[in-house]
């Protein structure tokens, strides 16, 4: 495959999340560079935070493993351990399976530049999400609560 065009690969802002849960992540953008290069394995995005945004509602994977690398900026990595701050340079990774929701958050003045990349199941994988009722059964069939009800 030939040099990825970024300006040019496919790009997400907002969030599918329902409201209110969509505001904390409404700011954020992704390029998909993993699909702009036809991978199938994994996924890869360069997810851009503007100040006070988030990369999404704490959550993990029942089957994808996740991993995110800070190229610029400054984060705040949220897990059920805790908080830290992440700084250029420093990286994190989440097991597929493990009940820990986490997310990034940016509380700084400047945006901040994250890559992500994570596991793709053909049939698509189930979230959960920590601190809010909300659940998602498996991608592409719709947000949930936890009681199995649709949003």
């Amino acid at each position: 495959m030939a040099k990825i065009d970024i300006p040019k690969a496919p790009m997400r802002s907002g969030t599918s999340y329902p409201a209110p849960f969509d505001g904390p992540c409404r700011e954020r953008r992704r390029w998909r560079l993993g699909d702009a290069a036809g991978l199938t394995q994994f996924g890869v995005n360069l997810l851009r935070l503007p100040p006070d945004t988030w990369s999404s509602q704490r959550h993990w994977h029942e089957g994808e493993d996740e991993f995110v690398y800070v190229l610029q900026g400054e984060v705040v990595l949220v897990t059920d351990a805790g908080e830290e701050v992440l700084v250029a340079g420093d990286c994190a990774g989440f097991v597929a399976g493990e009940a820990n929701g986490h997310h990034v958050q940016n509380r700084s003045d400047h945006e901040a530049v994250l890559l992500e990349v994570g596991t793709r199941l053909p049939l698509g994988d189930a979230a959960h999400y920590s601190d809010i009722d909300l659940d998602l059964p498996r991608a592409g069939h719709g947000f949930t609560h936890r009681d199995g009800r649709p949003y």
